[in-house]
C-alpha cells in the first residue's frame, strides 16, 4: 500500500467517525450527520470541493432514483397490512394454532412470512404487542418474563433475518442491483440461509439470553382503522404476492425456446416496483372490502404510508451519497488490490465492510447500501458469485445492534426490557444472525 491508500482509509474512517458523533453525540438526524460525512471523506482525502458535492449528488440521485418508489409501495403494503388488521389475524391465527409447546416456533414462521413485505419497524410495531398478549394468554405464558421472550425473540429473529438476507427488502434489492445479481438467485438463496439462520438465532438461541431478563409493560400501538379485519387467506395472498410475482420472472429463463416466448409477460411483472404496484392495487380491496372507498381509509392509508416514508428516503439518500464519495475517492479500487493480493476471501470482506458501516451509522440500509456501492469492481475482479456476495453484505448489516441503531430503542420500547435486557436479548441476537448468516453464505457458495 502507498501513502494515498493510507490518506484514503484515514479519510473513510474520519468520515465515518464524524457520522458516529453526529449522530450519537449531537443527535443529529442520520441524514445530515451521514452527509457531513460524506463531505469529510471527499475533503480529507484530497477530492476538490466541487468534485466532493458532485458525488455526493450523484450517490443520492441514484439511489433515491431506483429504490424510492420500490420503498414507497413496500410503505404503502405495510401500512394496509397493518391497518386492515390483515397481519395481526395471520399472528393471532399462527399463534391459536400452535399450542403452548409449539408457540415460540409458529412465532417464528408467522414472523418470516408477514416479514416479507414489510419493513422491519412495521413488523416489529404488529407482532411483538400481538405476541406478548398471547404469551400472557399461554397456560404458563402468564407467570414468568422468561416464556414472554422466548415467543417474541423468534418473531424478531424471523423479522430481522428477511429484513436482511430477502428481497424485495429494500437493502437486499439495493445490493442486487449494485452487484449485477439475479433476483430471482438471490431470493432462493436467501431463503435457504434465512431459515437455519432464523431458527437458531431466535427459538433456539432465546432459550438461553431470556433467562433472568426482566420485562415492563411494553409499548402499545392501537389500530387506526375500525373495520371488519379481512380474512387469513386474503392477508396471506396479500403478503405473498410480491415474492411470488418477482420469484416468477425466472420462470421464463428455466424454460425451453420453443416455449419461453409466451412467459415473457412474467418477466415484466417481476419487475420489483411493478410487482409492488400489483400487490397493492389487489391488497386494497381483498384487504378492505367495500370499505376501500372510504375517505377515512385512504386518508388513513396513505397517511400512514407517507408519514415514515420522509425520513426512510432522506436517511438512504445520504447513504447513498457517503457511498458514492466513497467510491469516487478510490476506496473501491483499494478494496480490488486488497483482495487481489489474496489476503482475504472476498464475500468475507464484503462482510466485514458491512459490519464496521453497520458499527459506525446504526443503520443495516445504509450499511448495505454503502458496501454494495463500493463491491462492483471487486466482484468483477474476483469472480466471486455476486448472489452470495449480496447475501454477505446482508448479513454484515445487521451484525451487533446498539445505541446508534433507532431499532435498538424501538426493541426495547416494545419487549419491556432495560437497556442491559436489550443488549442481553436483541444485540445478541442480531449479532448472531448476522454471524452464522455469514457461516451459511460462506457454505452455500463453497457448493454452488
Amino acid at each position: 500500500m502507498i501513502a494515498a491508500d493510507y490518506r484514503l482509509i484515514i479519510a473513510a474512517l474520519l468520515g465515518i467517525g464524524l457520522s458516529i458523533v453526529l449522530i450519537v453525540r449531537v443527535g443529529l438526524h442520520p441524514f445530515i450527520a451521514l452527509l457531513c460525512g460524506a463531505f469529510a471523506v471527499g475533503l480529507v482525502s484530497g477530492m476538490a470541493t466541487a468534485d466532493t458535492a458532485k458525488a455526493v449528488q450523484k450517490g443520492a440521485g441514484d439511489i433515491l432514483g431506483g429504490t424510492g418508489l420500490v420503498v414507497a409501495l413496500g410503505l404503502a403494503l405495510g401500512a394496509m397490512l397493518q391497518l386492515s388488521d390483515g397481519a395481526a389475524a395471520l399472528a393471532r391465527a399462527g399463534l391459536r394454532w400452535s399450542g403452548a409447546a409449539r408457540a415460540p416456533w409458529a412465532s417464528l414462521l408467522v414472523a418470516l412470512v408477514i416479514g416479507l413485505p414489510l419493513f422491519f419497524e412495521t413488523g416489529l410495531v404488529l407482532l411483538l404487542p400481538i405476541v406478548a398478549t398471547a404469551a400472557a394468554a399461554l397456560p404458563d405464558g402468564g407467570r414468568g418474563d422468561d416464556a414472554k421472550l422466548r415467543l417474541m425473540l423468534p418473531a424478531l429473529a424471523g423479522l430481522s433475518v428477511v429484513h436482511a438476507l430477502v428481497p424485495p427488502h429494500p437493502g437486499p434489492l439495493l445490493a442486487v442491483d449494485a452487484l449485477g445479481a439475479s433476483l430471482g438467485l438471490t431470493i432462493g438463496y436467501g431463503l435457504l440461509v434465512a431459515l437455519p439462520t432464523a431458527i437458531i438465532a431466535g427459538p433456539l438461541l432465546a432459550r438461553f439470553t431470556a433467562r433472568g431478563v426482566v420485562l415492563a409493560t411494553p409499548a402499545i400501538v392501537p389500530r387506526p382503522v375500525e373495520i371488519e379485519p379481512p380474512a387469513i387467506w386474503r392477508a396471506l395472498v396479500v403478503v405473498l404476492m410480491p415474492v411470488v410475482l418477482i420469484a416468477a420472472g425466472q420462470v421464463e429463463s428455466l424454460l425451453p425456446a420453443s416455449v419461453a416466448p409466451r412467459f415473457t409477460w412474467l418477466g415484466a411483472a417481476s419487475n420489483p416496483v411493478l410487482a409492488l404496484l400489483i400487490a397493492c392495487l389487489v391488497a386494497l380491496p381483498l384487504l378492505f372490502g367495500r370499505g376501500v372507498g372510504r375517505r377515512a381509509t385512504q386518508e388513513a392509508i396513505w397517511s400512514e404510508t407517507m408519514k415514515p416514508a420522509g425520513a426512510i428516503l432522506l436517511s438512504i439518500g445520504a447513504g447513498g451519497a457517503l457511498k458514492q464519495v466513497l467510491v469516487s475517492a478510490g476506496l473501491s479500487d483499494l478494496l480490488v488490490r486488497v483482495a487481489a493480493g489474496g489476503a482475504l476471501s472476498p464475500i468475507l470482506l464484503a462482510w466485514g465492510v458491512a459490519v464496521c458501516i453497520r458499527l459506525a451509522t446504526g443503520s443495516a440500509t445504509v450499511a448495505t447500501i454503502t458496501t454494495a456501492g463500493i463491491m462492483p469492481g471487486l466482484v468483477v475482479a474476483s469472480g466471486v458469485s455476486p448472489e452470495w456476495t449480496v447475501l454477505a453484505i446482508g448479513a454484515g448489516s445487521v451484525f451487533f445492534s446498539h445505541v446508534n441503531d433507532p431499532g435498538f430503542w424501538l426493541v426495547k420500547s416494545y419487549l419491556g426490557t432495560d437497556t442491559p435486557g436489550t443488549f442481553r436479548t436483541w444485540s445478541v441476537l442480531e449479532t448472531v444472525v448476522s454471524v452464522v448468516g455469514l457461516v451459511f453464505v460462506l457454505l452455500g457458495s463453497s457448493l454452488t
